[in-house]
């Protein structure tokens, strides 16, 4: 299975990242990726790119190095309620919206059915197409219940990278994933694959996922990233 696309990344303007938009896209190059994906996280994120910066995404190239370039955000799941830290007017105008919980933004005083509510309200956003990183076990949820939400929304849920490291601070990440793949083979939802890149090394980075998807035999119909054309569907631009 071939990965093309890497639709969740983060250059310096993240404040906790490191490397320009042309050295992700050149590493992007380097590994075969077809597209990329420059998702800054959202301005409630400390230290993180404010709302101009989101606003003015339309001035850059969207081919670099031959590659096919998207520029969006990773927007925060602020609460419960779902409400995300960027307003509609700018989303709409993003390439590609990412929502994710993070711990500086949600918190982690909250009952698995606060955690489930918030993203089950956050996917009906008409310009949210990926939750990310839903892999994480220190906001537990029920899986079934986010894969059907995800069919009827038209929403992709993430194969994170970042989160199946060694390293990861992300708790369960591997189980977590593993059920929600065997969900999505049941009820047919896509996924996609996000390297989650906080330096150019990791920009197209899936050692990891492919992993995990070779091990429960995922079919490659419902990953996305391996055509360019099916995952075009799911981006706002």
């Amino acid at each position: 299975m071939k990965i093309i696309a890497d639709t969740h990344s983060h250059t310096l303007a993240s404040g906790h990242a490191y490397s320009t938009i042309r050295e992700m896209a050149a590493a992007a190059k380097e590994r075969g990726m077809t597209a990329l994906a420059i998702t800054e996280h959202a301005p409630k994120m400390p230290s993180s790119c404010g709302l101009y910066y989101f606003m003015n995404l339309d001035v850059i190239p969207r081919e670099m190095n031959g590659v096919k370039m998207l520029f969006g955000t990773e927007a925060n799941i602020m609460n419960p309620q779902g409400e995300l830290d960027l307003p509609e007017h700018v989303l709409k105008d993003l390439d590609i919206v990412v929502a994710s919980i993070h711990v500086p933004c949600f918190g982690e005083e909250h009952t698995p059915e606060e955690v489930m509510s918030a993203y089950l309200e956050v996917m009906k956003h008409p310009y949210v197409n990926i939750i990310g990183h839903p892999d994480d076990g220190r906001f537990p949820i029920d899986y079934e219940r986010l894969v059907k939400a995800a069919k009827e929304t038209h929403t992709l849920l993430e194969l994170n990278n970042s989160s199946l490291r060694p390293q990861s601070f992300r708790v369960g990440a591997r189980e977590n994933m593993l059920t929600m793949l065997d969900l999505c083979r049941q009820y047919e939802v896509p996924v996609t694959t996000g390297s989650d890149a906080h330096v150019d090394v990791d920009a197209g980075n899936f050692c990891y996922v492919q992993e995990i998807l070779e091990y429960c035999k995922f079919p490659k119909e419902l990953v996305l990233t391996t055509e360019w054309e099916r995952l075009k569907g799911y981006l706002n631009r």
